[in-house]
């Protein structure tokens, strides 16, 4: 390495910038790797700045190239195995740095309790995160070769990682790779056909790409061939396949049913108390009565009326006097309610409270879903043994318990419904039950309120709008202060109101698709894709 440093040293004002990154050591490269990871998450939502994507992946082929002893060095040298890694950790430390920094916002909403966690919250979690990509780039390092074939080495062992962060400690795909794919128009329909975790593949295959252009002979001559015609292909079919089936496929609608969908817009501070839970509901009800030029008569032709995750500071169900006003307003409508709901045991410990979504016609409470994926440290902690006595405690105040399993909520009304509860929603292939009755449309109330006027709500509103297009589900989002949105089976958003706004939404249920190829085979299309690009990596190896 201190000869590969000595003569770039010497050569420096001829080397192109691809070959500065190889040839990079030390802190440079560390930064490089940093930067680039940066740069990839404005190609996320809000910004869907799709091109920013080829930054990082383009430089991660670079960066895995300069992880080497030297051209002679052993396929399993640990040294050059570590290198990758710690550039893939780099890399990975820049991109959720840079893309996930809104989750301190959460803890400045009881800065006297949490403020303390804002670094862990900004800088630690990105830190763990990063981990993944390390190994993914541990794992294509193994698999490298010159020429075209190292792009699929990349995809493999990054795609593997993507997945594996999914669903490791119960599992975190947020801002996963193939989100810059979510907001590519025609492109984002590719997730009907192989789900997110094959959108990483693809993604990674289509950014990095490019990074094989520099290379010289005797790979020159087939630049244009191998990696870039297959990502080149790639692009072309699935932008094909997303405008055919955007065009052949217009919304349609279930007919008598009438939404409306409330936004409350309310601060997740120490007024949403108790004490103020009257004042609440007045507000509640107010706003949900509003006139608006689709409905001037208000609730008066509404069907169903949906409010937000975790809608009241108590529990409705022990609130006659809530239950009774809420019925007057609907004037036989139904009401879909983000609320905590409790059940005892009967022997005087302590009953159990879920996070739930209920469905109320007149004074009674007629169905609900418990929400089984709970947050961790925000709705139950990790490690609770180790972490509280050292007055460690999770952002919600309460013990929450998980639901049973996954199941529909039959809503009077409507078709079978699929709940998602806030983070729920970020789950691919685990939003539904694949052994019971396929839903008709899926339910995703959240209170995005702790983190403000950020970019995290947008890009929870990406994730959960992929779901519907993985599954071919509409889908009725409700969020406390945004953004709330009618969204068809085919992930077009209907109506929508912006963050940060109090106000309805009025709109019509659209009715689902036909079950697409990911929702019949699931994991089986990633298992493939995956399957493909390793042959692929392992093909260059043998031909090396």
């Amino acid at each position: 390495m201190a000869q590969i440093a000595e003569i770039a040293g010497a050569c420096a004002p001829a080397l192109s910038f691809p070959q500065r990154i190889v040839l990079a050591r030390g802190w440079t490269r560390r930064a490089i790797a940093f930067c680039a990871g940066a740069a990839g998450a404005l190609a996320l939502a809000p910004f869907d700045f799709i091109p920013a994507m080829f930054v990082p992946l383009t430089v991660a082929v670079w960066l895995i190239d300069g992880a080497t002893d030297g051209e002679d060095s052993p396929r399993f040298a640990l040294a050059p195995i570590l290198s990758a890694a710690g550039a893939g950790w780099w890399l990975g430390f820049g991109y959720f740095v840079a893309g996930l920094w809104w989750m301190g916002a959460a803890m400045l909403v009881e800065a006297d309790q949490f403020a303390w966690a804002l670094p862990l919250a900004v800088f630690g979690l990105p830190a763990v995160l990063a981990l993944f990509p390390a190994a993914g780039f541990a794992v294509a390092r193994l698999l490298w070769s010159p020429g075209g074939a190292r792009v699929f080495a990349l995809a493999a062992g990054l795609g593997a990682a993507e997945w594996l962060r999914g669903h490791l400690f119960t599992g975190f795909p947020w801002n996963d790779f193939g989100m810059a794919l979510a907001g590519a128009g025609p492109l984002a329909q590719a997730a009907s056909l192989v789900g997110l975790y094959g959108l990483d593949i693809i993604a990674i295959v289509m950014f990095a790409a490019p990074a094989t252009l520099i290379d010289r002979a005797p790979y020159s001559a087939r630049r244009f061939g191998g990696s870039m015609l297959a990502a080149a292909a790639l692009a072309a079919l699935l932008l094909t396949y997303g405008a055919f089936r955007l065009g052949a496929n217009p919304t349609e609608y279930v007919d008598g049913v009438a939404l409306r969908l409330m936004q409350p817009n309310l601060a997740q501070d120490a007024k949403f108390r108790p004490e103020n839970g009257a004042k609440i509901l007045r507000h509640y009800l107010a706003l949900s009565e509003r006139a608006t030029n689709e409905r001037p008569s208000g609730l008066a032709e509404v069907t169903h009326l949906v409010w937000p995750e975790s809608a009241f500071p108590y529990i409705i169900s022990n609130h006659p006097e809530a239950l009774a006003a809420i019925s007057r307003a609907l004037k036989g409508g139904v009401l879909l309610t983000g609320a905590a709901r409790a059940e005892g045991d009967g022997d005087g410990r302590r009953g159990k409270i879920f996070n739930s979504v209920e469905a109320l016609k007149g004074e009674s409470i007629v169905a609900f879903y418990d929400k089984v994926h709970l947050v961790p440290f925000g709705e139950y902690l990790p490690l609770e043994a180790l972490l509280r006595p050292l007055g460690v405690n999770h952002l919600v105040p309460g013990i929450w318990d998980r639901g049973a399993g996954p199941r529909l909520l039959a809503a009077p009304g409507l078709p079978p419904i699929a709940p998602l509860i806030c983070y729920e929603a970020i789950f691919p292939g685990e939003t539904i039950q694949r052994d019971a009755e396929r839903p008709r449309l899926f339910l995703n109330v959240t209170n995005d309120g702790w983190f403000g006027r950020t970019t995290g709500p947008y890009q929870h509103l990406a994730q959960a709008r992929l779901r519907a297009i993985e599954e071919g589900l509409p889908m009725i989002r409700v969020a406390n202060t945004g953004v709330s949105a009618i969204i068809d089976a085919y992930g077009r958003i209907l109506q929508s109101l912006p963050l940060g706004e109090e106000g309805v939404v009025d709109g019509r249920l659209p009715r689902e698709a036909s079950p697409t190829v990911f929702a019949a085979h699931g994991a089986l299309a990633f298992a493939a894709l995956l399957a493909l690009t390793t042959a692929l990596a392992a093909i260059g190896v043998v031909r090396r």
